[in-house]
């Protein structure tokens, strides 16, 4: 590799006679050798300090955003997305947000006829990666499913979901342009093998940006010691910001750790954003529930997650019940009960209410707070209750709480989705392993970094 790049410089080192400026030659030589040597192994240091993109709201009639392994089995209705570009002449893509994933990859299926397909062939700067490469061999640990080689001697991943889809292809790099900034040699996925239960879904993303915190995932990659984003209940859907925020304009962040387990246990993500969920609260009340409820057990099984790539909140059947009861009480005197046992909203959320659809505006709710370790998040007025999109009961309208019970998913885990986390910013502290939470008005807070309303 030295060889070759001294030969490609126009300037041989013998065609100085001074031994001070050879010296100087060298040591040049030397660095840029480094430099580019660190390009080819897609050394992403280079990243910019801070990049803000706005955040998208993907509504989706029914079918669920394909997820990693693991991830909840069921259909939800929003999705977040980022609007950027990757390759050489650049394509527009659309990518969904998910802190519980780790593996980015685009639709790369030229074949197909979805408008958001990524097609490879027309970048100059896409690159395979060999299955025999380091970033094969050894950043893929993680993976719930080991990467292979192919019949070309190719990384292959292959990522299977709980609601039977399923995906494939190979490890590949390209240039992906984020704002002003062209950040090359990102290592993702080329999905040429997409199964999904919704076809309609498909045709409105281009794949998905894993944000979790394992070694290929999107801000790993990068390199940025923190990432933070702030979802509006308004008609302005949010924006992600990676890098420093410099949130000094605002309320301060109340941090909460998170919680890593070095050994591998079987139900234990071990790169998911993990916190420590201590209590829940209805009207300030702190339920009486254990705070063994709380504690991974010895398999790892009831971790709390925070996933910006699920919508709702789950909690495990203890803390359910609990809640289910609790808010059941409080509510009796204002709002009448759905009284139908074969109905289950997304299979988990079946405490449901019969709303007039003549009462516009929904009657004082209780607030529901989850009291993390050092930190809580209070959802109040109209986020508790979910209005069920096309469920109609005569002249009523179906609302759910927006907590779901997941032993009714057989999911093993508290999950905290991004509808209980909108007009909060969310802060993922990467160097120093917390989350930093704070109410915020997301549109003031775009407004703030100049994103656009």
């Amino acid at each position: 590799m030295f060889h070759s790049i001294m030969e490609s410089t126009s300037i041989p080192c013998t065609s100085y006679t001074n031994p001070y400026l050879k010296s100087l030659f060298l040591l040049s030589h030397t660095v840029l050798t480094l430099l580019l040597i660190m390009e080819s192994q897609h050394c992403l240091s280079s990243s910019p300090k801070m990049l803000i993109l706005p955040l998208k709201t993907q509504v989706i009639p029914s079918g669920s955003v394909p997820r990693s392994p693991n991830k909840l089995p069921f259909h939800h209705n929003v999705s977040l997305t980022v609007s950027l570009t990757v390759g050489t002449p650049p394509q527009n893509v659309s990518m969904v947000i998910d802190t519980g994933s780790e593996l980015s990859w685009l639709h790369c299926n030229k074949t197909l006829s979805y408008p958001t397909t990524f097609d490879p062939t027309r970048s100059t700067s896409y690159q395979t990666i060999p299955c025999s490469s380091p970033t094969c061999t050894n950043r893929t640990q993680d993976f719930p499913i080991p990467a292979s080689c192919d019949s070309n001697n190719l990384c292959h991943a292959t990522l299977s979901y709980a609601d039977a889809s399923s995906s494939d292809g190979n490890l590949a790099s390209d240039v992906f342009h984020i704002g002003s900034s062209d950040i090359s040699g990102l290592v993702f996925g080329c999905m040429d093998s997409v199964f999904s239960s919704n076809s309609d879904e498909d045709s409105k993303s281009s794949g998905l940006m894993g944000m979790n915190r394992g070694s290929l995932s999107f801000v790993s990659q990068l390199g940025f010691p923190k990432f933070s984003y702030c979802i509006s209940g308004t008609d302005f859907s949010g924006l992600l910001l990676l890098g420093e925020s410099n949130l000094t304009w605002s309320v301060p962040l109340n941090y909460t750790p998170l919680i890593q387990i070095s050994t591998p246990l079987p139900y234990f993500d071990r790169v998911a954003y993990t916190v420590q969920l201590e209590g829940i609260k209805v009207l300030d009340r702190l339920l009486p529930i254990p705070k063994s409820t709380f504690e991974p057990d010895h398999t790892g099984a009831g971790q709390t997650m925070v996933d910006s790539g699920t919508q709702f909140t789950f909690l495990l059947g203890p803390a359910y019940n609990a809640l289910r009861t609790a808010f059941l009480n409080q509510t009796s005197s204002v709002l009448r009960v759905l009284e139908d046992p074969d109905f289950v909203f997304q299979g988990a959320m079946d405490l449901c209410y019969l709303v007039p659809l003549s009462q516009r505006v929904l009657p004082l709710l209780p607030t529901v707070t989850l009291v993390f370790r050092g930190a809580e998040m209070t959802v109040s007025g109209d986020r508790v209750l979910y209005r069920v999109p096309g469920e109609l009961r005569g002249n009523d309208s179906v609302h759910c709480l927006s907590f779901g019970n997941s032993d009714l998913l057989g999911v093993e885990a508290y999950v905290i989705g991004h509808h209980h986390q909108q007009n909060v910013w969310m802060e993922f502290d990467l160097e120093k392993s917390r989350i930093g939470l704070a109410q915020v008005r997301c549109d003031l807070a775009g407004q703030r970094f100049g994103v656009a309303l």
